[in-house]
């Protein structure tokens, strides 16, 4: 699931098709009267290997005083297996059209509420969405909705045959073009907190297909299920990103083997990212400024399984990936109307401390006994900034990156490895690295970068006659996560990497 996906055509724009309108369906579906039956179906997708499909089935009761109507999604076999089935919907038979807007806004909130239950820590707040589904996009969020559901559905409880046929579709369908800003508007919908389940939720999933597809095919590829969406507005854009660690390009490894208990750790965690960019605009008496400042840049590293089980089957949630570089580039894609563009210095060197002590202590023995004892030591400390910051240009393209450097030796995290020495050392910066109180990290394992640090501005000029324009700015970035040990006594390590791109626009007008 991603709001633009690296790589995506017009095939991909095709498989929106694949699968049907189901929020349409159910819509236009005639009064329960004059079903021939107790139940009505529809094909979602079916296997190329086998006889089999997965359906959804509408099935209504009136047994009873109230009657009702509730949704169920079966893999059809010659015994159905059932795989989901939705909460009992009130239903009012005398209507021309019994699944009224109540019942599709109900069902899209357990649509909702069943994807969240697969996130890996479960959480007692409520959902709690607008009531109105007044909204141009509805039927895009509830096909959105109905069909990851349906992912997590077919990873977790399908047979294995009919799991095989359908996932491709299923995620083909999910990512495509026509989705992409039904994925806005649905995490918008839902807010932060409740965005951040739902992304835990499907990426916990897909882990897991992941894992089972490299059990039998290891040499196999599998493409990075980024998921990111991008915001313009009044001076801010803003990219939000997700993507599950062991989806991420392998950049480097160790050779040291890896144990099954560190592989559980590195192999359920997640990259959550935010990307904060301020601008403005600023009109001269010859040109236009279009000026842009960091204003926060943020990257968390999270879990994708309890700490139980991390803990019991793991090497412990305390075993993962960091951030250790990030760069971002920012161009506008047409330059015609382009005059300049201005970058503020990179951050001050790393600040050297050194310092170096020798001391040599003496004494003799009592004197009933015969002499001399000696001790000599000597210390030396040397402290670097772990973060460096810099800004260079290409062409009328913006480059920022951001390194994390070894403080020990002043080395680069990202391509280097820690010694075998180095990893014995009790105070190594990388050894309690969530705890230390000089930790380059959040006690998360996040970092954040402000404004406030890094607020130096870009300037592009522009002619005037770029006045009234609506410009696009496209924001390309690289990641890299890498893994040092941390309490775990091994010498496994690895650098991971993922690309995401993203476009945003400005209006170029005076303010009012």
């Amino acid at each position: 699931m991603r709001g633009g996906v690296i790589g995506s055509s017009t095939s991909s724009f095709m498989a929106c098709f694949c699968l049907p309108d189901v929020c349409s369906w159910i819509s236009n579906l005639p009064p329960v009267t004059q079903w021939r039956k107790d139940s009505m179906s529809i094909c979602l997708c079916s296997s190329n290997s086998t006889q089999a499909s997965l359906n959804l089935f509408i099935i209504k009761s009136l047994q009873n005083l109230n009657p009702s109507i509730s949704f169920t999604i079966l893999a059809d076999f010659h015994t159905p297996v059932y795989l989901w089935t939705s909460h009992a919907f009130k239903l009012n038979i005398k209507s021309q059209n019994p699944i009224d807007e109540e019942t599709i806004f109900n069902l899209f909130q357990n649509l909702i509420e069943g994807v969240l239950s697969y996130a890996p820590n479960k959480n007692s707040s409520a959902l709690k969405l607008p009531t109105s589904r007044a909204n141009n996009g509805f039927n895009e969020m509830f096909n959105l909705a109905f069909y990851t559901l349906t992912l997590l559905i077919c990873i977790y409880e399908a047979p294995h045959d009919l799991r095989l046929g359908c996932l491709n579709t299923l995620k083909r369908h999910i990512t495509c073009v026509q989705l992409r800003e039904a994925s806005k508007q649905l995490m918008r919908l839902l807010g932060s907190n409740l965005e951040e389940r739902w992304m835990r939720s499907l990426n916990l999933a897909i882990t897991n297909w992941i894992i089972e597809f490299k059990s039998s095919n290891p040499s196999i590829k599998t493409p990075s299920p980024l998921f990111s969406y991008a915001i313009s507005t009044v001076g801010l854009w803003k990219v939000q990103l997700y993507c599950p660690t062991i989806a991420m390009e392998v950049e480097n490894s160790s050779s040291a083997s890896l144990d099954e208990r560190l592989l559980l750790s590195l192999r359920y965690q997640q990259l959550e990212g935010v990307i904060q960019l301020g601008h403005k605009v600023n009109i001269r008496e010859n040109w236009v400024d279009v000026v842009l400042n960091i204003d926060n840049i943020r990257l968390d590293v999270a879990p994708l399984a309890t700490e139980t089980l991390l803990s019991e089957r793991g090497a412990g949630a305390e075993e993962k990936h960091f951030p250790s570089r990030i760069f971002l580039q920012v161009t506008p894609t047409i330059q015609t109307n382009m005059l300049s563009v201005s970058v503020s210095k990179s951050s001050d060197n790393p600040v050297h401390e050194i310092g170096k002590e020798k001391t040599l202590e003496g004494s003799f023995d009592p004197p009933n006994k015969v002499g001399f004892k000696m001790s000599a030591a000597e210390t030396v400390t040397m402290s670097m900034k772990p973060w460096k910051f810099e800004q260079s240009v290409y062409g009328n393209s913006v480059n920022l990156n951001w390194f994390l450097h070894d403080s020990i030796d002043g080395r680069e995290v990202v391509s280097s490895k820690p010694s075998k020495m180095s990893l014995f050392q009790p105070k190594a910066w990388f050894k309690d690295r969530y705890s230390s109180a000089y930790r380059p990290f959040t006690r998360e394992g996040g970092v954040v970068f402000a404004g406030d640090e890094y607020g130096e501005r870009v300037v592009w000029k522009m002619d005037r006659e770029s006045i009234g324009k609506t410009m696009e700015w496209e924001i390309k970035g690289f990641i890299w996560l890498t893994y040092w040990p941390n309490k775990y006594r091994t010498f496994y390590s690895e650098t991971r990497k993922l690309e995401f791109r993203e476009i945003l626009h400005v209006s170029l007008t005076k303010p009012a």
